[in-house]
């Protein structure tokens, strides 16, 4: 007998479907998977056998052959597990159901014949949906993120037992629902807000700045003066996913097995704060079987690197690219995986070794060689990357104990989203949501200066040696502070503090040239 049974399978962050083909023919007792399946693939022969079994259904002595098609593709993990169950059962008639091409089976059998949560369901669900399925059998745990996907029935099933029962007629399984407008509404409680920060009001300015164009930051400052407080502190005055961001952040957090439980949609901006002993596959993607990197994981969030000379330099260069383009192309000999990187980097670091450099009232003990081979780990080609550069100077003993309200993170939200607002309505049509994203070729567009302004960027280059990238990032800046104002040209005061954001180049590194 023949069956044929969909599931699905994910590539990078997007799911395929799999067609589970069922032969059980005469000869010598035999189970065998093909199609290019994984060790997890392989294994699954033992649970789906002995899941049967212990559910009271007959599994077959005969030679079984399970083909999981397209070929071509490699197949990883424990998700076809109820797929190959259900054709095994289909194909000796223990499951009759004319409509089995109209379901997709996605889980894992227990031994006992329990269908257990697995990665990745979210992609799966809007690929079935995509594929012109109705129903999606997965397991409870699962069920959540699932039925954000409009237009398929989500049906769990705590055990195969229960899909029996379902397909066979006996005992229908309930639709599962989630209310999305509800997720959304939901008000967002920071436990951490900007006014627990006192004083550093050029250090908010920036970064506000950074937020309202998703600018990449560099924070240079002495230990203790606030740095590492104020960025996590950042996603408090960051707008709100959209319903399109949030699915596509869930689908990753979904693929890396990082989604919480009971959990729909990630509705807030992701922060990731690596340690910096992280390795380079770490950060951006890779391993055997490929998977997403902190990079990817902070999609349309806040990527942090405290403490940044630590890192190693060979860590660091692989940022280069993604930053530029946002997204991350991982190759390995199984294949070539593309993960989005859309991430506002931010980072923090001390100016020297012993960190008093900046600090007025301690005594540096570097030298001058020591604090050049300190912050030289940083490349030229990588700080042209990071639009803002601030010095974080310490915070005066009359800061800490003023008892002046310093500004809540919601007010600062509230201009931050009209000032997205307003870069929204500009860039419709263009695939561009913020400043940082504007490609060179729409700079010249978006970003004119008058003849006098114009004079102060070509200063200011000269001066500081600036490259043709750090030109360009100078003006999306001055764009996102324009924006800020609700100017619609640039002007010399917004292009002056532009400028000012860049002032590190020439301080510490003499220029970050190519």
């Amino acid at each position: 007998m023949l069956s044929k049974i969909k599931s699905c399978g994910v590539i990078g962050i997007d799911g395929y479907v799999v067609e589970v083909e069922t032969d059980i023919s005469s000869g010598i007792p035999a189970f065998e998977i093909v199609g290019l399946g994984d060790a997890a693939v392989k294994e699954s022969k033992e649970r789906v056998r002995a899941a049967i079994k212990n559910t009271g259904l007959e599994f077959p002595l005969r030679r079984i052959t399970i083909n999981l098609a397209p070929a071509n593709l490699r197949k990883e993990g424990s998700a076809f597990d109820l797929a190959i169950a259900v054709g095994i059962l289909n194909a000796t008639e223990q499951v009759v159901n004319p409509q089995l091409d109209k379901y997709i089976f996605i889980g894992e059998l227990s031994l006992d014949g329990e269908i257990k949560p697995v990665n990745g369901v979210l992609p799966m669900a809007i690929c079935a949906m995509y594929s012109g399925v109705e129903y999606l059998v997965l397991p409870p745990a699962n069920a959540d993120e699932a039925a954000v996907v409009k237009g398929l029935n989500v049906l769990p099933a705590k055990n195969i037992g229960e899909v029996v029962r379902h397909l066979n007629g006996e005992k229908p399984l309930q639709s599962y629902y989630v209310n999305i407008d509800d997720i959304f509404n939901k008000s967002e409680a920071y436990e951490l807000d900007f006014a627990d920060v006192k004083g550093q009001r050029n250090v908010k300015r920036a970064m506000e700045v950074a937020a309202s164009g998703a600018h990449n930051c560099l924070m240079i400052g002495s230990p203790g003066s606030g740095k590492t407080m104020l960025v996590r502190r950042l996603p408090t005055i960051l707008p709100a996913l959209t319903f399109e961001e949030a699915l596509e952040v869930t689908k990753i957090h979904s693929i890396a097995g990082l989604l919480p439980h009971k959990v729909s949609l990630i509705t807030t901006r992701p922060f990731r704060s690596p340690h910096h002993t992280i390795s380079a596959a770490g950060l951006v993607g890779g391993g055997k079987y490929p998977k997403p990197g902190e990079i990817s994981l902070s999609h349309y969030g806040v990527l942090f690197l405290d403490e940044l000379p630590e890192f190693g330099r060979d860590v660091l260069e692989v940022l280069r690219q993604p930053l530029e383009d946002g997204i991350v192309t991982v190759s390995r000999v199984n294949g070539t995986l593309t993960y989005p990187a859309k991430t506002m980097l931010v980072c923090a670091a001390n100016p020297c070794k012993c960190g008093n450099l900046l600090d007025p009232s301690k005594q540096c003990s570097c030298t001058p060689k020591q604090v050049q081979q300190y912050l030289g780990k940083l490349s030229g080609p990588l700080l042209d990357r990071i639009d803002i550069h601030i010095e974080v100077a310490p915070v005066k003993y009359s800061e800490l104990e003023s008892e002046s309200e310093e500004e809540k993170s919601r007010a600062v939200r509230e201009r931050v989203n009209r000032t997205r607002a307003i870069q929204l309505e500009r860039y419709k049509g263009y695939g561009i949501f913020s400043n940082s994203q504007l490609p060179p070729a729409l700079i010249s567009k978006f970003c004119r200066l008058d003849a006098s302004v114009k004079e102060i960027l070509k200063s200011a280059f000269e001066k500081l040696g600036l490259s043709a990238r750090a030109h360009n990032r100078i003006l999306k800046v001055a764009r996102t502070i324009a924006d800020m104002e609700g100017s619609e040209e640039i002007k010399a005061c917004h292009l002056a503090e532009a400028i000012q954001y860049r002032s590190l180049d020439r301080r510490f590194w003499g220029g970050c040239g190519e």
